[in-house]
């Protein structure tokens, strides 16, 4: 397994790195990218924090820096894409809120 990083090099698991305590959560969460071309992408639950939520997904990698709308059954705002981590069979991405 590897991650991509802001500096897309290969680094530890993102979820390793925490700054705050993350509860544990599921359900989905509807994505909106705000970037050409616009596109929308569901996505599975796996963890939210103060600042931000991470979700497990099959849309492979998401573009670094990305802002998109979310809706998921803990919050909704706007995000951004700060991290992925790639396994065998889908991706997990880790979002900060940024309003």
């Amino acid at each position: 397994m590897q991650t991509i990083t802001h500096s897309n090099s290969l680094s530890t698991n993102p979820a390793d790195r925490r700054r705050e305590p993350r509860l544990s959560a599921s359900g989905k969460v509807q994505l909106k990218f705000e970037s050409e071309p616009r596109s929308e992408v569901e996505a599975d639950l796996l963890d939210v924090s103060a600042s931000g939520f991470r979700a497990s997904h099959r849309h492979g990698i998401l573009p670094l820096g990305a802002n998109a709308s979310f809706r998921h059954p803990e919050a909704a705002g706007k995000a951004r894409v700060v991290w992925n981590w790639m396994h065998p069979e889908h991706v997990e991405t880790g979002f900060v809120i940024i309003r």
